[in-house]
């Protein structure tokens, strides 16, 4: 009989990295089974975007899986975000699945991420009978699950791996079904990571020492803010960095984005005087970070952010979250717990490179209550916790009122004077001015 096999599927290298360390802090168990990690190219245009295993430093993780294989290379030529099998069509497509992938032994475990979404959820929905992991790789974690999962689905998943990016807060994510979440430990991610090759700069000699640095994301191709909107958040994060003095600044961006942001902010750096760097898109930040260490690291929500106080003690800081935060729709966007959170958690950068603490909160509150209002019927034991935290703090920021009014959650308005008491306070103004 052929060996049982675990399968695990990845579309980015920081996903696959956090794989990497549950594998090593023995999360799966001693190594017994037969691995296959799935990669997936999940970029708008995958035919001219390197793929998960075509990435600088993914040859440290290959020891790990005993294959590699292309899910694009296996749907082609549809797109593995958009392509999910018709009902009828699931149990041919998943016996051509096991087929393809030589799993006559049967399947041990399936991990996978985003497991609300294709391409996890179409992969998920083929290979049945097995249980499910699900590992996140980022602030994700900490908001609510995007969409309700069918029980065929829900009711294999066993557990959540993730890492500990805000010590405290427990994850939102599949608590409904009663997932139960597992930390992967700082260390092990940073054991992963010393792995890493150092990564290459597209600049001769690369930045200077301690450069500061920008995170790139790809708003604009989610419809968030527009091109040039997303450029002017940029160009105004590295017109704060030179405020602050930095005569070096290293640029990463988002590997979805492209580089086209690249090329506007080269043209805002020759007229500041800055020296600016572009970083490998295909690099996660965090190699950036061992190897050099930037000051400050700026970006709008990244989970970079996180990673780069968390894990590395370096300085980071936002810009431009309260304007995302306005823009994000609808109000259950799964990026707005993600841009919450480094709101509340991160200093904000300046127009004059001075960084400004934001309020102190209650942040397993405030995301409880945010949480709640995104997905309110996937967690209605929030709705007091939620009601609690609007009550005390109000509206502001990081809710809506036309989502809270359709929730019945909207605090009341304070009582109008009684008509005596507002004329008593008229005769009382007119005295005054007289």
């Amino acid at each position: 009989m052929s060996a049982r096999t675990r399968v695990f599927y990845a579309s980015t290298l920081f996903g696959a990295m956090t794989l990497a360390a549950a594998l090593d802090e023995g999360a799966f168990g001693p190594r017994e089974d037969r691995r296959i990690l799935l990669v997936s190219n999940n970029a708008a245009v995958p035919e001219i975007t390197p793929a998960l295993d075509e990435a600088p430093g993914f040859a440290a993780l290959r020891s790990r899986f005993d294959e590699v294989r292309s899910w694009n290379e296996i749907i082609a030529p549809l797109h593995p975000s958009e392509w999910r099998a018709r009902v009828v069509e699931v149990p041919m497509a998943g016996r051509l699945l096991r087929s393809h992938l030589g799993l006559d032994g049967g399947i041990a475990e399936l991990v996978v991420e985003s497991v609300a979404v294709p391409p996890a959820r179409t992969i998920t929905g083929l290979l049945r009978d097995c249980p499910v992991t699900v590992y996140s790789d980022g602030l994700m974690s900490y908001g609510p699950t995007r969409d309700p999962l069918p029980a065929e689905i829900a009711g294999r998943i066993t557990r959540l791996l993730h890492l500990d990016l805000v010590p405290g807060l427990a994850p939102l994510l599949l608590s409904e079904y009663g997932v139960r979440p597992q930390v992967v430990s700082d260390g092990a991610f940073r054991r992963v990571l010393g792995e890493m090759p150092a990564p290459p700069v597209d600049e001769p000699g690369g930045p200077g020492p301690g450069p500061a640095m920008i995170l790139g994301q790809y708003l604009s191709a989610l419809g968030v803010l527009t091109p040039q909107e997303e450029d002017r958040l940029h160009a105004d994060m590295l017109r704060a960095l030179a405020a602050r003095g930095a005569a070096s600044v290293l640029f990463k961006p988002h590997p979805a984005a492209g580089r086209r942001h690249a090329r506007r902010l080269r043209e805002t750096a020759a007229g500041l005087g800055v020296r600016l760097a572009v970083a490998d898109e295909a690099v996660p930040a965090e190699a950036y970070f061992a190897a050099l260490r930037p000051e400050p690291v700026v970006g709008c929500f990244s989970t970079a952010l996180v990673t780069a106080r968390r894990l590395f003690g370096l300085t980071a800081a936002t810009a431009g979250t309260e304007l995302v935060l306005e823009r994000l729709a609808p109000y259950e966007n799964s990026n707005r717990v993600p841009a919450t959170i480094a709101d509340v958690l991160l200093p904000r950068l300046r127009a004059d490179g001075s960084l400004q603490e934001p309020p102190p909160v209650d942040v397993a509150a405030l995301v409880h209550a945010v949480g709640y209002c995104m997905q309110s019927e996937a967690y209605p034991d929030l709705r007091a916790q939620a009601a609690a935290y609007l009550e005390a703090h109000g509206p502001a920021r990081h809710f809506k009122r036309q989502r809270l009014s359709a929730l019945g959650l909207l605090p009341a308005p304070a009582p109008a004077p009684a008509s005596g008491a507002l004329d008593r306070l008229r005769r009382r103004l007119s005295r005054a001015l007289s």
